[in-house]
């Protein structure tokens, strides 16, 4: 006895999970907590939460970085608070679909006659009253089956129902969200993303994790090769698009894939993405001297002239003079600076210039190509979460009605119910009643 009453406290405690006002709080406050981490920036060092979040005295202000690092506000996605209210929403679905949501649908299957059809309540209702010199159960439901009802008929009554799929899109509903959170969590343990800088022509490993999963694998078992970059140029030479031709080759450089990559046109394989993303100038390469070909490579510093993005490197010359070389477009001339700041001379690839009687020429500009790779194993649950939704959506507008007759010495009373839509059941009742009058006209 103390056994079953244990169970039932803790039956009636998991139902109260299913609670609608109780979903509807959790899922506001998973809301906010997303319309938070929107706010505040994510994932970023702590001298960055120091600089934009300091510390007042007023008390109105109480969130500062402190505060931020002890909620766990700079990786708000991963919390264990955050995931703990996901799984406790999820949970709250999960019993709601099996303590109401079935039971309802399996009850909306089951025949119910009513003796007294004007007790019969509900928000879309339908009455009426038809005197007919001979009434007859055949032609009435063979009528209601003509309109793809399905009739169950007891004595003098008759019960029939109507889109009994239109009372599964809650069910589905609830699968979706369910399916959408689980994927989420996928996403959030075994994905993780990384952001590489490339130069033209090199081998790289995904080294560079900018966010992991806590059991994400990085796989090494490939290694990526930028075989070229090139950019794509609108006419007044402003960028259109930029492309990398990216190689996979296995840990014997045998060749996997490969594909020219670009922006919103990624690399997919295996469930890892690579996205092109960005670009960057690397270095030059120079040859100085016209005799001993030596071939030199500078690094290059972007900053801005005048507001516009340009990159530089400065190169010496002697002890006592040292020159700058600007690049302010890949299509534009080479600009060659003193220390002043004066030009000294513009130069096109692989064109000479003579400085203290030295051949300086510029063999080539190398190019970064920023890309980021990522793996989300969660990504295509989400997506079927997103699909079960949208197709809930569309099943959900059709109506469930409900048809109750009783025939008594030649009397029927007709009564109908819908939940949606009641000018489209009228329809259908017209439609019935037309095919029922003459079918009985027919028989008269």
């Amino acid at each position: 006895m103390k056994l079953l009453r244990i169970k039932n406290i803790l039956w009636k405690s998991i139902k109260s999970l299913a609670n609608l006002n109780f979903s509807i709080f959790t899922l506001l406050l998973i809301s906010f907590c997303i319309m938070l981490g929107s706010i505040i920036e994510q994932d970023q060092s702590i001298n960055y939460y120091q600089n934009y979040y300091p510390i007042y005295t007023n008390t109105l202000n109480f969130i500062n970085w402190k505060f931020i690092i002890f909620l766990g506000l700079d990786h708000l996605y991963q919390t264990w608070w955050f995931i703990l209210v996901l799984n406790i929403f999820a949970l709250s679905l999960t019993i709601c679909t099996f303590s109401v949501q079935l039971p309802s649908l399996k009850n909306a299957r089951r025949w119910k006659f009513f003796h007294n059809i004007k007790r019969i309540n509900s928000d879309n209702q339908i009455h009426n009253l038809f005197d007919e010199t001979s009434n007859s159960y055949i032609n009435m439901i063979y009528s209601l089956v003509y309109y793809n009802f399905y009739v169950f008929h007891k004595k003098y009554h008759i019960y029939a129902y109507k889109g009994l799929i239109g009372r599964i899109a809650p069910i589905f509903v609830h699968i979706s969200i369910i399916i959408t959170l689980f994927g989420s969590v996928c996403s959030l343990f075994l994905g993780y993303t990384a952001q590489e800088m490339i130069v033209n022509g090199e081998l790289f490993h995904v080294k560079n994790i900018i966010h992991s999963g806590f059991y994400s694998n990085l796989d090494t078992n490939f290694v990526c090769k930028i075989d070229d970059f090139f950019i794509d140029y609108n006419k007044d030479r402003s960028i259109k698009q930029f492309f990398s031709k990216l190689s996979l080759l296995n840990n014997r450089g045998q060749l996997i894939i490969n594909k020219i990559i670009s922006v919103n046109s990624p690399l997919k394989f295996k469930g890892f993405t690579f996205y092109q993303t960005d670009w960057n100038i690397d270095s030059l390469r120079l040859k100085v001297g016209a005799s001993n070909k030596q071939i030199i490579q500078k690094k290059l510093i972007s900053i801005n002239i005048n507001n516009k993005p340009c990159w530089l490197c400065k190169l010496p010359i002697d002890i006592d003079k040292q020159i700058f070389i600007v690049v302010f477009d890949l299509k534009d001339k080479i600009f060659i600076f003193d220390i002043d700041g004066s030009i000294i001379d513009s130069i096109l690839i692989n064109e000479s210039l003579y400085l203290n009687d030295t051949s300086i020429s510029i063999q080539n500009i190398m190019l970064d190509t920023g890309l980021q790779i990522k793996i989300d194993p969660g990504v295509q649950i989400i997506y079927l979460g997103f699909f079960i939704l949208m197709f809930s959506t569309i099943i959900s507008y059709i109506s469930y009605s409900q048809i109750w007759i009783c025939i008594i010495c030649n009397v029927l009373n007709f009564s109908g119910s819908t939940n949606r839509a009641i000018f489209f059941f009228e329809e259908d009742i017209a439609k019935i009643n037309t095919i029922y009058r003459s079918y009985t006209f027919i028989k008269n």
